[in-house]
């Protein structure tokens, strides 16, 4: 990809100055048209040293109006980042829905530089390709429009680059190190480029010798990414009119009694359908013992075992930097705050962070639904708790229609590469799905109507909610069955009894960090 941008290509300042003003005006526009759309624009700026990377981010801000631009510069890491797995940083960055974020390097620098330096291994930097590759899809799939510019120079070029820079005082201090090894440099980008450049998210090659070339060029890049995808959804808009259109002026003309029978066919056939689906994954829920009881006096007992080797333990993850996220999910009144309660209560309240997940605040819409949890990721050595989870996208999103049917579908492998992602930081994630039998949760939800302290636990949406547990049942079969792998495995928690469901977690996170810390 990169003999392309060695041609030597130039702009005379005639040419720029006649191509600015409508090209400026136009970016301008397109800006703030994407204010009022629903996806963001992420500008990757990446490239050879001296090719003009840093002037590139102040060129597209001064085009740009900066009130609307997001712009983070990844260089070295800092002491949080390190605490933290590789993309926490990348995640914290991303803009939201209708604005730009222009990022100075990115996740292609430690996966490139390291594999230039031989820190790594080929298997290594094409697995961290790999994983770039499935990240980009993740933000397109989503709807983010993602820019990629690599500003590339011929070896000739670069070395008079470069010594322009050091008279001037501007060369960076491994400049010169790395122009040493520019053959090596080209071959490992290349390679990078190749193995990133995608449909969704396509590199752009710039040749960067002639700043006014460069400028212009990234410029009608961006310009067009943003205008094609608005055209995109025009034309994906109007097609939607026309079917609405076509199936109204068939029910228009169906003969009486027809609209029913064609209703009732096609529901008919998505009942079959998500019938089918839910078949497939049935089994988990109905394995959880649910007649499993713990008397008080063990209870208590093993209670107080449990919890003080837990408090042990959380001190010895903090010395060994092991962060913990515990992800407590299950049906209304299933008993996740109080068995939260007892986690907590074993451990110094500086060691932990409880997170309880409500609906997304107007933010956190505009990002990707992971964002939010991606900023709640504990620092090494701490622990994470949620009070319900990422997995809300494939439970009340899915059951209640807040996500699109593709949207929920995708998650899976999404959510999946979210938490390996954690694992393999060496995090250890502990996942509860707290069960209940429908009698069981009855018999709570109308103890909380009458129990005064307890009136604020119960609300209309429980009550609805508890109308569509067939859904919500096929749900979390589904989601057990698609994300429970042996790094992050699900704990189907018998809840019937509450004693018996606070010591089987206690053990479980127990019995889990003393694996994780040898101890």
């Amino acid at each position: 990809m990169l003999e392309e941008a060695e041609k030597g290509r130039t702009l005379s300042d005639e040419a720029h100055d006649a191509i600015v003003p409508k090209l400026r005006s136009e970016l301008l526009s397109a800006q703030f048209a994407l204010r009022e759309r629903d996806f963001p624009v992420i500008v990757i700026v990446s490239g050879a040293d001296g090719a003009g990377k840093g002037e590139m981010v102040h060129h597209l801000n001064d085009w740009l109006d900066p009130r609307e631009v997001v712009t983070h510069s990844f260089w070295d890491t800092s002491s949080d980042d390190l605490h933290h797995p590789e993309y926490w940083r990348f995640w914290r960055a991303m803009p939201g829905k209708g604005r730009i974020g222009i990022l100075f390097g990115s996740w292609y620098s430690a996966p490139i530089i390291d594999r230039v330096l031989k820190t790594s291994k080929r298997t290594e930097f094409e697995a961290s390709l790999a994983r770039v590759a499935r990240f980009e899809k993740m933000l397109t799939d989503s709807g983010a429009v993602l820019v990629k510019l690599w500003l590339h120079l011929s070896k000739p070029a670069q070395r008079a680059r470069l010594k322009e820079l050091e008279e001037d005082g501007r060369l960076g201090p491994d400049d010169w190190a790395h122009f040493k090894k520019y053959k090596r440099f080209r071959d490992v980008s290349d390679a990078a480029l190749e193995q990133t450049h995608t449909r969704h998210a396509p590199w752009h090659v710039i040749e960067a010798t002639d700043r006014r070339y460069r400028e212009i060029t990234a410029a009608e890049i961006l310009l067009g990414a943003i205008e094609a995808r608005m055209v995109g959804e025009a034309k994906a808009a109007k097609t939607r009119t026309r079917k609405k259109a076509k199936v109204a002026a068939r029910e228009e003309g169906a003969p009486k009694g027809a609209k029913g029978r064609a209703k009732g066919g096609a529901a008919g056939a998505a009942t079959a359908k998500g019938t089918e689906a839910q078949g497939t994954f049935d089994g988990a829920l109905d394995s959880v013992d649910l007649k499993q009881r713990l008397p008080k006096a063990r209870y208590e007992s093993q209670l107080e075992d449990l919890q003080e080797r837990l408090s042990r333990l959380a001190w010895s993850a903090r010395e060994a930097k092991v962060a913990t996220v515990l992800a407590f999910e299950g049906w209304d009144a299933a008993g996740k705050g109080s068995a939260i309660r007892r986690v907590t209560q074993a451990m110094d309240p500086r060691l932990y962070r409880v997170a309880r997940i409500a609906a997304p605040t107007e933010e956190e819409r505009a990002q990707h639904y992971l964002w939010r949890f991606w900023r709640r990721v504990p620092r090494d050595g701490a622990v994470g708790i949620f009070d319900r989870s990422w997995y809300g996208r494939v439970l009340v999103e899915r059951v209640e229609g807040f996500a699109r049917p593709e949207e929920w579908q995708r998650s899976y492998d999404e959510i999946n590469e979210f938490e390996r992602q954690l694992t393999d930081h060496g995090m250890v994630v502990l996942k509860f799905w707290l069960h209940v039998s429908e009698q069981e949760q009855l018999k709570r939800f109308k103890e909380r109507e009458t129990v005064p302290w307890k009136r604020y636990k119960i609300t209309p949406d429980d009550w609805r909610n508890r109308k569509k547990i067939p859904a919500y049942r096929a749900a979390v079969e589904e989601m057990v069955a698609r994300c429970d792998p042996p790094t992050a495995p699900w704990t189907l928690v018998a809840g019937n009894d509450k004693r018996f469901a606070r010591v089987q977690i206690l053990r479980t996170i127990v019995e889990r960090l003393e694996g994780a810390l040898g101890a």
